[in-house]
């Protein structure tokens, strides 16, 4: 009970494709196996594995000491999940936020030490879909060790010893004394902690009772209106007369019906979280297609698919990239006529531009290509020459052959 740190164990682990998904159980400090069996039975009836924690007492007092626990129960998590990623939803009793679970928070925003793979903080993150608080948050004031340790919830007796009494609360009044500088600290970065986790868009609910001196109603009820401010989906549930973590035991039938709404809520919001990434990552890889814009890009997506012919691409009239399928031919030898309908698909070719024979790029190409010795050539006589030139003056004039031709 007054140690640091915590253990933590599986208190259900079906085979991965028969679990809806996965409750991170918080227990309260003090607590044993045997206290939170119960729970993981009941959310084993609805399907759902679980993962518990039991934080030690003193982790309130030393966060570094939650944040250690807190990160080994997410190497724990991250483990299973990347085999099969499946919705988790937080279920907190007691103190069980303060020594550990607001330490997992902020792990997975990579807002303490030590610090995540971010991959599995996104992962993590990505997989939270509801809380549960039972008796719970409780408001850590300075005065808190104390009550705290003197409850008959902790010590487990009705009417605790006088000696027992006394030694608890010499102890809990020193270690508020000796943190009393860093407290108030400590419990704002924790309750803002809490607000902060709004932002993944999970459900709460959160069971309390008026009679509960460990978790007053009033910090409950305050704590779920800020909730509900901040744009959180919540559902605040009563348990009239129940004592501190006795809501389950004392209302069996509410309670189980309020945890299975939360947990198929938590279901339907994985499910909707997954499909809008899903459709977030096809969207990002699409738009790599669309980086080259203009006729490349289309070019490269005609290109891509074999089934797709060069017909299906846009060509803005700005564009320098003739389309095939905008101009009419044929290969025979009445080819040159285009149908009179079509007349206007013609591609009119800008006239190729001239090279001045005075020119510098028109004396290198003379230099280049004009021979300086015809020796040994065999000339053909003018007369050839003369009769191949006749026999061509029979051939009907192509202009589409030409244009052709000037593209290749």
């Amino acid at each position: 009970m007054w140690g640091f740190g915590g253990r933590y164990y599986w208190g259900r682990k079906e085979g991965r494709g028969n679990r809806e998904g996965i409750v991170i159980v918080f227990a309260w400090m003090s607590s044993q196996e045997r206290h939170l069996k119960n729970y993981v039975d009941l959310y084993s009836s609805l399907g759902w594995n679980s993962l518990v924690c039991h934080p030690e007492f003193l982790n309130s007092f030393f966060p570094e000491k939650a944040a250690r626990l807190a990160f080994d129960v997410l190497n724990e998590l991250v483990e299973d999940l990347k085999v099969r990623p499946c919705p988790i939803v937080f279920a907190s009793f007691s103190g069980g936020p303060k020594a550990c679970m607001y330490k997992v928070l902020q792990i997975i925003e990579a807002k303490c030490e030590p610090q995540l793979n971010l991959d599995d903080c996104r992962l993590v993150r990505d997989c939270i879909s509801g809380h549960i608080y039972d008796s719970s948050p409780v408001d850590f004031t300075s005065d808190l060790g104390s009550r705290f340790a003197v409850h008959p919830t902790v010590l487990k007796m009705s009417h605790p010893p006088k000696f027992a009494s006394w030694i608890a609360n010499s102890i809990a009044s020193g270690l508020d004394a000796l943190f009393l500088s860093k407290f108030e600290s400590q419990r704002a970065e924790y309750w803002q902690t809490l607000y902060a986790s709004v932002s993944m868009g999970a459900p709460y609910l959160i069971l309390y009772s008026e009679t509960d001196d460990l978790a007053p109603y009033q910090i409950i009820c305050n704590f779920a209106q800020r909730l509900q401010q901040l744009g959180g989906d919540v559902k605040l549930l009563k348990m009239n007369g129940s004592p501190h973590v006795g809501h389950y035991r004392h209302y069996p039938i509410d309670y189980k019906a309020a945890v299975t709404e939360l947990l198929g809520k938590a279901a339907a919001v994985y499910s909707q979280r997954i499909r809008r990434l899903e459709g977030e990552r096809m969207g990002i890889e699409g738009t790599h297609d669309d980086e080259i814009s203009g006729p490349v890009g289309d070019l490269r997506k005609a290109s891509a698919s074999p089934d797709r012919s060069f017909r299906g691409v846009y060509l803005a009239p700005s564009d320098h990239f003739p389309s095939p399928s905008s101009m009419e031919y044929y290969d025979g030898g009445d080819a040159g006529f285009v149908q009179d309908e079509r007349k206007e698909s013609l591609i009119h070719l800008p006239s190729p531009p001239s090279i001045n024979a005075h020119g510098v790029l028109g004396q290198i190409l003379f230099d280049v290509c004009v021979p300086k010795n015809v020796e040994g050539w065999d000339l053909r006589s003018s007369a050839s020459l003369h009769t191949r030139q006749h026999n061509q003056r029979h051939v009907p004039f192509n202009p589409i052959k030409c244009i052709r031709r000037s593209r290749l």
